[in-house]
């Protein structure tokens, strides 16, 4: 079949701006190369109904929402009428530079960014801001607190240790991370540059509904599995930072958040891509950054704002985990959370069944009736469900009901 009368090309024409040439086209003409035509038309269709896809419940990366995979899928071809795909572009283009700038303003809108804040979109994971942070904040010799609640914590104390003097104030890790600390008990550390948390642990399910102040310094925040799932009075901060393939993105991006006057005081060993000055002082483009990852992160901003920002969007997750954890906590046993009441996230749900040899099982039977990912983090064991922003409350409840039918086969 000719590329003229493929479904695909129809279904390209259909969505997309055609791209002009200079010169007109004879309308004879046909693209030369079948192979191209032959690929095009093997290639499955595309997914168009909720129906055809699965409730993914991955901590990441984790599901997006589907109005804006739909919207990507039809300007992935050409967008914007510019005749090229996002993936395509120059980051240093006129298209690419008008998709980087929207996706700022709009994050600036729902988080209230005040103006002597940077916005830094860059890449290496949240994992690589634990080296970043205490590189661009403070000395060898500087010291600084960190609270432990949770596997991420930890691995952020542990790299801090290579370039500065960090205090590990408190740890969870005894009580096999099912709490946070109560800030009035807290040793902070005088001269402390900063008091670095976790604000909610993927792995284990904890999460801060308060925030501690930093007796000295300033307070930096690992935000990547509740980022933008509810209002944070950013001026509380002097650093957020936070991978976006848990409620914004896909993987590949790393939004930093810094308060203006922390940047420009790098350690001398800093490489260039750690430096926050460097990015900061080439609006994130100093290299080519992941352009698609950020051009669906701005579609992602764009789609919690139409729901009415942040204070919506997180009545939403409010009622997603309160279902969820009701079923839990009503199970007379069955099922089971570790993680302190208080403090529960409401972006990931870990939970273990009272007889463990049936957890496996429970895995294999979701993923039948197209609920996936529930498979507890390999360091913990049990079920995990991540219930990010995207994760629609159909899918909560179809869950719940497949708990209450599990149970009542097993009990």
């Amino acid at each position: 079949m000719s590329m003229a009368t493929s479904p695909h090309t129809a279904l390209f024409q259909s969505r997309t701006t055609p791209f002009r040439l200079s010169s007109p086209r004879p309308t004879s003409f046909k693209p030369a190369s079948v192979k191209c035509a032959t690929q095009l038309h093997t290639q499955p269709p595309p997914l168009t109904h909720a129906q055809d896809r699965v409730f993914n419940f991955a901590a990441g990366p984790a599901t997006l929402p589907e109005k804006v995979l739909l919207r990507a899928q039809s300007e992935l071809y050409n967008w914007g009428g510019s005749g090229m795909s996002v993936m395509e572009m120059s980051h240093r283009g006129k298209e690419f530079l008008s998709i980087i700038q929207k996706a700022e303003s709009d994050l600036r809108t729902l988080l209230q960014i005040p103006p002597e804040y940077s916005v830094l979109f860059l890449q290496g994971g949240a994992t690589t801001q634990f080296a970043a942070v205490p590189l661009n904040l403070c000395s060898p010799d500087d010291a600084v607190d960190y609270i432990v609640t949770g596997s991420w914590g930890d691995k952020a104390a542990k790299e801090a240790q290579k370039y500065c003097k960090p205090n590990v104030i408190w740890s969870g890790k005894s009580e096999k991370y099912t709490k946070v600390p109560s800030f009035g008990d807290l040793q902070q550390n005088p001269g402390s540059r900063y008091l670095h948390i976790c604000a909610n642990e993927t792995i284990h399910g904890v999460e801060y509904k308060e925030y501690p102040v930093p007796q000295s310094g300033v307070l930096v925040a690992d935000m990547s599995s509740n980022f933008c799932s509810k209002p944070v009075d950013v001026s509380k901060f002097g650093v957020i930072y936070a991978g976006v393939q848990k409620n914004v993105g896909p993987s590949g991006v790393t939004i930093v958040i810094i308060r203006k006057d922390l940047i420009g005081n790098a350690q001398g060993l800093t490489p260039v891509m750690l430096d926050f000055k460097i990015h900061d002082d080439n609006n994130s483009l100093y290299n080519t950054p992941p352009c698609y990852g950020i051009y669906m992160c701005g579609l992602v901003f764009e789609h919690l704002l139409e729901q009415g920002g942040l204070v919506e969007v997180e009545k939403n997750n409010k009622k997603k985990a309160e279902i969820l954890y009701s079923t839990i906590d009503e199970s007379k046993g069955f099922y089971k959370c570790p993680v302190e009441k208080s403090v529960r996230s409401l972006m990931n749900v870990p939970f273990t069944l009272e007889k463990s040899e049936l957890e496996g099982e429970f895995v294999k039977e979701a993923a039948k009736e197209k609920m996936v990912q529930l498979k507890g983090h390999r360091s913990v064991g049990g079920i995990r469900a991540s219930i990010y922003n995207a994760m629609p409350l159909a899918g909560v409840e179809k869950l719940v009901a497949f708990m209450k039918d599990f149970q009542a086969k097993h009990a």
